[in-house]
Parts: structure tokens; sequence; C-alpha cells
């Protein structure tokens, strides 16, 4: 099942003076041949509408020509003054005549008709709306959300953040280095100490030495 679509388009209709202008040239083609070329206006109608009746007058105004310049060829009269130039004559006359008005009222309420048409398709019927314009996006604002409120509970005022406060740097403890006394003292006492295991080991030598000699 389809549903209601937007029909083709309707074809403008060509401006009002290039008509006026077609018009004027067919209508003076018309008399300017004394009525021989009134079918070049109903050729003209027939093929603009498209329409049966329009083709049956032009092949009938087209008969009525052909038969109007038969009956003035055949008259026997040197004027055409004769009862078959004088009828040739009246039926040009009156096919003139005829088909130039027919044709335009015909073509005026044609177009007519045709620039109706395009000024109601041009414009969107009541209840089918035309093609809706794309929207454009809306930018979306992001909101905080709100903190619940406690019932009863007065809500307590905003605190700054605790910064920590820097402390003084860690001292250090100084190396402690021993004295330069401290130093030498260690030496005389290790000299001391040599010296004393000199002598111990050269007494203990002799010791040695005097009980080999005995």
């Amino acid at each position: 099942m389809q549903g209601h679509g937007y029909g083709q388009p309707a074809k403008k209709p060509p401006h009002l003076a290039v008509l006026v202008l077609l018009r004027v040239l067919f209508v003076a083609a018309g008399f300017l041949s004394i009525g021989f070329l009134a079918w070049a206006m109903l050729l003209r109608l027939a093929a603009v509408t498209r329409r049966s009746l329009d083709w049956g007058l032009f092949v009938t105004a087209l008969f009525a020509d052909i038969a109007a310049i038969v009956l003035v060829a055949n008259d026997p009269s040197d004027d055409a003054s004769g009862v078959g130039g004088t009828l040739g004559m009246c039926l040009v006359l009156i096919t003139l005549a005829s088909a130039t008005t027919y044709y335009l009222i015909a073509e005026i309420r044609h177009y007519g008709r045709r620039e109706r048409e395009f000024a109601a398709r041009s414009t969107p019927a009541y209840g089918y709306p035309g093609p809706a314009a794309r929207p454009y996006a809306t930018p979306v604002i992001p909101t905080m959300p709100a903190a619940p409120a406690m019932s009863g509970m007065p809500t307590p005022p905003p605190t700054a953040p605790h910064t920590p406060v820097p402390g003084p740097p860690p001292v250090v403890p100084p190396s402690h280095r021993p004295a330069p006394a401290r130093i030498d003292q260690v030496r005389a006492e290790l000299d001391e100490l040599s010296d004393y295991l000199r002598k111990h080991d050269g007494q203990h030598d002799g010791r040695r030495e005097d009980g080999i000699e005995r």
C-alpha cells in the first residue's frame, strides 16, 4: 500500500510575450493568405492541446481550404466571379473567421488553465505539507546534577580544601671525624707496642742461645 506522494512538478507555461507573438504570427499568416492558410492556426492549437477535437477541426479546415481552392480554380470566369468562385471565396472566408476565433479563445483558455495548475502545484495543498526542512542539531549544554537536599538538616557551607603547610627540612647531623690528637695517640700506642714486641722477641732469642751454649 503506497502513501500519498508528491506529484510531478508542473511545467511552467511559456512567457506571455512569447505566446502573444506566436498568435500574431499565425493569425497574420491566415489573413495574408486570404484564408488559404487558416488551417495552420488549428494545427498549432492541436499540437499544443493534443485533443482529438482540435485535431478533427484542423483536418476539417484543411479540407475546406482545399475545396475552396478547387472551386476557385474550376470557375469558368476570368475573375472567379462565377458560382464556383463565389462559393470558394465564401468557404475560405468562413473558415478563416471560424478558425481565427476558435484558435484565439481555445489557446488563451488552455494556457490560462496551465498557469493556474502550475500555481496550484507550486503551492503545497492544505493537509499535505511540503517537504520539511532539514532540522539543525541543537547543542546540548551539560548541567551539573543538583545534590539531593536532606530534609530537616541545614546544608553545610562549602569548605576550602586543606593545603598542608610544608615543615622545615630535616637536619642532617654532621659526621664526627676523629681529632688529630686522637690519631697521634693511637700511633704512639702502636709504636710502643711494636717496641715492646721487638724487645720481648730479643730477650726470648737471647735465652734460647744461652741454653744452646750450655
